[in-house]
């Protein structure tokens, strides 16, 4: 699953059992930037005690693990929070004048999408 937020993008899977198998109760939430990660935990601070797993040969250098029923919460809050009618702006008002990298990057999300 991926998710735009305005306080970043990530990238959400189950994360790996003992044996290589997912585990169905546990996910992991990634980013390639880790300021993206702090900002979830800087805005649900129980996210804090699970702390960011630096991985540097991955594609999704940041993580972090977290039950699936606290990320089920976390998205949850996220979508109650939504109080904006336009989330591209949102994102460009929330992460100005810091955040270019990741506005420009939503906005070019929306061009290619708007061509399907």
């Amino acid at each position: 699953m991926w998710v735009f937020t305005r306080y970043g993008f990530y990238s959400i899977a189950c994360a790996a059992q003992a044996d290589g198998s997912p585990d169905p109760d546990t996910v992991m939430v990634r980013a390639r930037a880790e300021e993206h990660l702090r900002a979830l935990q800087m805005r649900f601070p129980d996210l804090a005690a699970a702390g960011i797993v630096t991985s540097p040969d991955q594609d999704y250098r940041y993580r972090i693990f977290l039950p699936k029923r606290v990320w089920a919460g976390v998205l949850s809050e996220l979508a109650m929070e939504q109080k904006w009618s336009n989330f591209k702006n949102e994102v460009a008002a929330y992460n100005a004048p810091n955040g270019k990298e990741y506005v420009d990057a939503v906005f070019d999300v929306f061009a290619r999408m708007a061509l399907l």
